[in-house]
């Protein structure tokens, strides 16, 4: 049986045949690869989307050779996200990043060496780390409102969006993970939950009480509502799984009534703001890493660079010389 790496040979020296690679064929042939290395949905669809998208970049300046991809062609196409596309520079890096494992990829089936691979020597944009977090009255006017709308006719939404909220806030899970959420990975007995996380890692998070008890209450009204519980803890009113989409549009609805001034209203901004309790809270940074799934702990040390001075407040609060009196 053919390898991967023979297959990719032979697609490269059949269309190398006419002295050059299409792009749009080298493209294809990376996410063929992604799609045999049994590589997440999620992580296909954003190679596809930066590729795409520079492709048809590509071919507005005339390009549509590999060969005549030059490390100014794609510093151009970062140069247009910024400028017409408006991405902001976590945005950039994110693009450049998939462009990266894509032309590392060519040059690992020999499509460029070292020195002919236009992505060598890119560098990534400097991010300004700023990362907002909900106050105490905005995740009370968010969660007062679903309150109110559940004795009206819209029940089932507005219970299912103030779970989602409650999950968010007690867990910090990502958006991706909260879809994928079934209730066989809730333990409500041992109070834990097992959460597939990014490159199909699973964690556990333990889960408190309160979260414990909402949970509980919303399965038995699902329950009561569909008549057949789905496996999905979130669905839609046809009791469907729901789609990364369908929730960023409830937080854009949400957005719009709420009309908060200084926070992005997202689900990246819940899992802030969980980071952001526990730290304050006195949690140490290596727990965090665990209940985030962070692989890196620089990662992890964002948010201590940002709140270290709550942290330090914490730790003096804490501190067991405060109780020893012979000091």
């Amino acid at each position: 049986m053919k390898n991967t790496k023979t297959i990719c040979f032979q697609l490269y020296f059949t269309i190398r045949a006419g002295g050059f690679l299409l792009l749009k064929f080298a493209i294809q042939d990376f996410l063929d690869d992604r799609n045999f290395k049994n590589l997440s949905p999620e992580t296909i669809k954003s190679y596809n989307g930066t590729l795409d998208e520079f492709h048809a970049f590509c071919i507005e300046n005339e390009v549509i050779d590999t060969s005549d991809v030059r490390p100014n062609i794609i510093k151009n196409y970062l140069i247009y996200c910024k400028r017409e596309r408006k991405n902001n520079p976590s945005s950039i890096n994110h693009k450049l990043r998939n462009l990266k494992i894509f032309f590392n990829y060519l040059e690992e089936i020999e499509v460029y060496d070292k020195k002919t691979n236009p992505v060598k020597q890119l560098q990534y944009v400097k991010e300004d780390i700023q990362i907002e977090v909900f106050s105490d009255y905005q995740i009370k006017q968010m969660l007062g409102y679903y309150r109110r709308l559940k004795t009206r006719d819209k029940a089932f939404w507005a219970y299912r969006d103030y779970t989602i909220i409650v999950v968010f806030l007690g867990t910090g899970i990502r958006l991706g993970e909260l879809v994928n959420l079934q209730w066989r990975h809730i333990d409500l007995i041992n109070k834990n939950m097992s959460v597939f996380g990014k490159k199909r890692i699973t964690r556990s998070i333990p889960i408190a009480e309160k979260l414990v008890k909402e949970l509980a209450e919303y399965q038995i009204f699902c329950q009561q509502y569909f008549n057949n519980l789905s496996e999905y803890v979130f669905t839609d009113n046809q009791n469907k799984p729901l789609t990364r989409n369908a929730v960023q549009c409830i937080f854009k609805r949400l957005k719009d009534i709420m009309n908060f001034k200084n926070v992005r209203l997202s689900s990246h901004t819940f899992r802030h703001t969980f980071a952001h309790r526990c730290l304050v809270n006195g949690m140490d940074v290596f727990t965090l890493q665990k209940l985030l799934g962070h692989q890196k702990l620089e990662q992890t040390m964002k948010y201590v660079a940002l709140w270290g001075t709550a942290i330090k407040e914490v730790a003096e609060k804490h501190n067991p010389l405060n109780n020893m009196d012979f000091i």
